[in-house]
């Protein structure tokens, strides 16, 4: 296995050559054909799309300002690990429960509150940082054993868990709406299993699509429900400024919001550790580098409006099909994003999709990500005898799902921070020395 080092970056330079290769498995610092470039980096926009789409108009956040920034925040990451990680940054759902729970936000328009969520995710991108930094200075090692997959697990089921009814909600306004969410549920799940080709890894925005022409053919064709109200979308011009918006800094958002940083570095870490795996070459040497430019990342977009980003697991999907690692396909497919972002018409587009449609899409998006614990769990061998592992496990479930609340004066921890920090330290302390001696 070849390990990246910074000896051999200084070799070649910053960036990499990016030599010509059309056939095989592409290398990250190799490249294709530039028209092969242009479609497979159109590919990652479409992959990123769905999620990055739907996880701000879930929390009231503008999805013009959320593509644009997943195009910067990916453009940041490409040249802060050199364009030697293949990865695309795209809105995080994991800041979706904290940011709904410090504004109040009830679930349809814009988000009142936007400021106040955004200074609260600026609070997680700068404990993401400093985060990063440790890792520069210190190495991977601590992380591995203060998240090992147990808790890593743990947490990503609670965070499922706890936006479940969100998601029940936003289908159960009238039968209508809930029948409107139930097929767009039916119809991810028929293409996720039987679509043929490409249309299998793009279950989400096929669902979303197909769940939108259903409810205009029965809302606006044959009235049964409220109809979709185009004006908006007339008006709109096809190219203008986002409309950007500035944080706001208040203590408990920032508490409150803040340590979803530990969640983005476990997802992080859990990525590169994949993209690694199927490039056949450890990229440890630049996961320092990939924490700070995701934090960075995400503090940029948040002091513009937009969400908090990650790496986007839908992209490390789509390399594993293709075989194609190249990073110039992340620089384009940022580039593209950022062009989108430029074009009200696209945005307006987004905002007029009915919240029974987004109900639908967030049933599916949120139990698969209470169920991607199951995943971890299963491929790093978690052993559910050991009290430890179990109980840790059972606190954090019923803690995120239950959304229990912990109040320190005038700051509050909800549900999913009470499940990451009890996770983190029941284990600690289960796992202790002290502990074990007891048994």
């Amino acid at each position: 296995m070849t390990i990246a080092t910074d000896s051999d970056e200084q070799a070649q330079g910053y960036f990499p050559r990016w030599r010509l290769k059309t056939s095989g498995v592409i290398m990250p610092e190799e490249r294709l054909s530039w028209g092969q470039t242009i479609v497979s980096g159109l590919q990652h926009c479409v992959a990123m799309s769905g999620s990055t789409i739907i996880a701000p108009l879930l929390m009231g956040f503008d999805p013009n300002v959320a593509v644009l920034f997943s195009g910067v925040g990916t453009l940041i990451f490409f040249v802060i690990v050199a364009g030697r990680v293949p990865s695309y940054l795209g809105s995080s759902f994991a800041f979706i429960a904290v940011v709904i729970a410090a504004t109040g936000y009830a679930g349809q328009g814009p988000n009142p509150n936007l400021p106040v969520a955004l200074g609260g995710i600026v609070g997680a991108g700068v404990l993401y940082g400093l985060i990063s930094l440790i890792v520069m200075w210190s190495g991977v090692g601590w992380i591995e054993r203060l998240l090992p997959p147990a808790v890593t697990g743990a947490v990503v089921a609670a965070i499922g868990l706890n936006l479940a009814p969100v998601a029940v909600k936003a289908v159960s306004a009238n039968a209508f709406d809930t029948w409107i969410g139930l097929a767009t549920v039916l119809i991810i799940g028929v293409v996720a299993v039987a679509a043929p080709g490409l249309w299998r890894r793009l279950p989400i925005i096929v669902g979303a699509i197909s769940g939108y022409l259903l409810y205009l053919l029965f809302a606006n064709g044959l009235g049964f429900g409220k109809p979709i109200d185009f004006a908006q979308l007339s008006a709109a011009p096809w190219l203008g400024l986002p409309n950007f918006t500035a944080p706001s800094f208040h203590a408990d958002a920032i508490f409150l919001i803040a340590p979803v940083a530990v969640i983005l570095v476990a997802e992080n870490l859990g990525h590169i550790k994949a993209v690694g795996a199927m490039t056949g070459r450890s990229l440890d040497a630049y996961l320092g580098r990939a924490l700070f430019a995701d934090s960075l990342a995400t503090i940029v977009a948040a002091c513009g409006g937009g969400t908090g980003v990650t790496t986007y697991a839908e992209n490390i999907g789509v390399m594993a099909a293709t075989k194609v690692y190249s990073t110039l396909l992340f620089a384009f497919a940022a580039i593209v994003s950022i062009l989108l972002g430029f074009s009200p018409k696209f945005g307006a587009l987004i905002l007029s999709i009915p919240g029974a449609v987004i109900g639908g899409v967030s049933i599916v998006l949120f139990g698969l990500i209470a169920a991607m614990a199951g995943r971890i769990w299963i491929e790093n061998k978690v052993d559910f005898a050991n009290p430890a592992n179990l109980i840790t496990v059972a606190v954090a479930l019923t803690a995120g799902a239950g959304d229990l609340t912990l109040k320190f004066g005038a700051f509050t921890i909800g549900g999913i921070g009470t499940a990451t920090f009890g996770a983190i330290i029941l284990y600690q302390i289960l796992t202790s020395p002290l502990a074990q001696r007891a048994a």
